[in-house]
């Protein structure tokens, strides 16, 4: 009888174990899968109806109606018109604006963002990863007539950009290509940029520490790169200019120099101590 007491213990305990493991299991997806609707939401940038962003990001209507419900609940998203089209809510802006006052990078970034951009009179962004892909995190235009921009926090495919060649320099050549889909060495015209010669511009960037090219996103622009390193030595973010390609080309070493410096900068306050970036100032004349 006690054998048998024990083991219906036994097998209560288990059970209640695996009904608690079950439901945290449960959450977490509902969590990822609520991740997933903000993200779809923020890249779309546009109100849409829960069934379209069902369709958006292949999850059944059901669970993606209750999840919206409860983020409206929360004031996470909200309702936009008469249609029942949802978008962004304004306690996102909330928790952002927290997070900036207590991120360092974020707030230095904005200043040193606009004396580059007073100083040079070009488009200046701070650009990290974002996932597998490179976002433009923040952005100051310059004041020339013609303008250029881009999307804040739009993903775009590392090897298009100066700043990919930086933002993986820490990963080995084996990481960097399970890192990076190989459909995203395909450029925008259609050539395919050989996984190789990435590498080995990214190994050259290292050793410069920046990274200048004539963008392939477009035929009329110039980008500038430079790294910025945490106390580990790791690339986090990079400084960028984005400016027409004659005037890129022949303010080059101006350019950098200013980046190098302000680059210099960040990384210092982030705790980076290293002889490397004095020795790129004067490899590029700085």
């Amino acid at each position: 009888m006690r054998s048998i007491l024990k083991d219906r213990n036994r097998s209560g305990k288990e059970g209640a174990v695996a009904e608690a493991e079950d439901t945290i299991n449960r959450r977490a997806r509902g969590l990822d899968r609520a991740f997933e609707i903000l993200d779809f939401l923020r890249l779309q940038r546009q109100p849409l109806r829960p069934n379209e962003i069902a369709q958006g990001i292949g999850a059944p209507r059901s669970s993606v109606y209750e999840l919206v419900n409860l983020l409206i609940r929360q004031g996470i998203i909200e309702y936009c018109g008469d249609d029942g089209r949802v978008f962004l809510g304004r306690k996102l802006y909330f928790l952002g604006a927290a997070y900036a006052e207590q991120f360092d990078l974020m707030r230095e970034s904005e200043h040193l963002l606009a004396r580059i951009a007073e100083e040079t009179r070009e488009t200046a962004q701070m650009c990290q990863l974002e996932g597998n892909k490179y976002a433009v995190v923040l952005m100051n235009e310059g004041s020339r007539p013609f303008r250029i921009s881009t999307n804040i926090g739009e993903p775009v495919a590392i090897p298009w950009t100066a700043s990919g060649r930086l933002l993986v320099d820490h990963m080995s050549d084996e990481e960097i290509l399970a890192f990076i889909p190989q459909e995203d060495f395909v450029l925008p015209d259609g050539t395919r940029l050989e996984p190789s010669e990435f590498i080995a511009q990214v190994r050259n960037a290292k050793k410069e520490g920046y990274f200048t090219f004539n963008s392939i996103v477009d035929s009329f622009t110039h980008c500038f790169a430079v790294p910025v390193y945490d106390a580990e030595a790791i690339c986090i973010a990079t400084l960028c200019l984005v400016a027409p390609k004659e005037d890129g080309l022949r303010n080059r070493d101006a350019y950098l120099r200013v980046l190098i410096k302000g680059a210099g900068e960040l990384s210092e306050k982030l705790g980076y101590r290293n002889d490397h970036a004095a020795s790129v100032r004067t490899a590029s004349g700085g």
